[in-house]
C-alpha cells in the first residue's frame, strides 16, 4: 500500500493537462527513486514562479514585470494588435519571427455556459487600448470553435467602434496538406477563406 504523501504527490502532477494516474505514478516514482534532486530544483523553481509571475498590464500574457517585454520594446509594430487566446500562442507566433507588433491575451473565449463574459476576457482593457487610437489593425488568432466565432464577432464589433480594422488568420488546407485527408470542416472553412490568384 501507498503512503498517503505518494498518493498526494502522484494527484499534485495529475493537474497537468495530459497527465492521467500512470504519467502521474511515473513521475512520483522517478523524482522519489532517481532524481530527488531534480524535484528539489523542480520545486523550488514552481515556487518561485508561481509567486512572482503574473499578468502584464498591457496585454495580459504571463509577465514577470508589470509591463512585459514585448510591450515595453521599441522595436515593435504599435499598429499591429494580435489578439490571442492564451500565452502559449503568443510563443508559437514569436518562434515563427513573422509578427512584429503588439498582443492581447483573453485567456479564453466567450462562453456564456461557462461563466466566461467580456469581462472575464479583459474587454473593457482591450477595448481601452483600442480607444487610444494607436492601432491601426487587429488580427484575430483564435482556435477555431464555435466560442471562439461569437469572440471573434464581439471584437468585430469593438474594433469596427474604434475604427480599426479586423482582420484574421487564414484558416483551411495546411501546406504540402493533401485533400483526402483534410476533415470536412476545415475544408468547409478553406472554400470560405478562399482568395483571388
Amino acid at each position: 500500500m501507498q503512503s498517503s504523501l505518494i498518493q498526494e504527490l502522484i494527484e499534485a502532477f495529475r493537474v497537468l493537462p495530459g497527465v492521467g494516474p500512470k504519467s502521474a505514478q511515473r513521475m512520483t516514482y522517478q523524482l522519489l527513486e532517481k532524481n530527488r534532486q531534480g524535484g528539489k530544483v523542480l520545486a523550488d523553481v514552481l515556487t518561485k514562479a508561481l509567486e512572482e509571475i503574473g499578468h502584464c498590464e498591457h496585454c495580459r500574457t504571463l509577465s514577470e514585470k508589470p509591463v512585459c517585454d514585448i510591450c515595453d520594446s521599441s522595436n515593435r509594430d504599435n499598429g499591429e494588435l494580435c489578439v490571442v487566446e492564451s500565452p502559449s500562442d503568443i510563443a508559437v507566433i514569436e518562434q515563427s519571427g513573422i509578427f512584429q507588433g503588439k498582443y492581447f491575451v483573453l485567456m479564453g473565449h466567450l462562453s456564456p455556459i461557462d461563466g466566461i463574459g467580456p469581462q472575464e476576457l479583459g474587454l473593457d482593457e482591450l477595448s481601452a487600448r483600442l480607444a487610444q487610437g494607436d492601432f491601426t489593425e487587429m488580427i484575430v488568432s483564435l482556435n477555431p470553435s464555435v466560442e471562439a466565432e461569437a469572440t471573434i464577432h464581439y471584437l468585430q464589433k469593438m474594433a469596427a467602434d474604434r475604427g480599426v480594422k479586423v482582420t484574421r488568420l487564414a484558416q483551411g488546407i495546411p501546406f504540402g496538406g493533401e485533400l483526402e485527408y483534410v476533415d470536412s470542416g476545415t475544408l468547409t472553412q478553406a472554400f470560405i477563406s478562399r482568395q483571388e490568384v
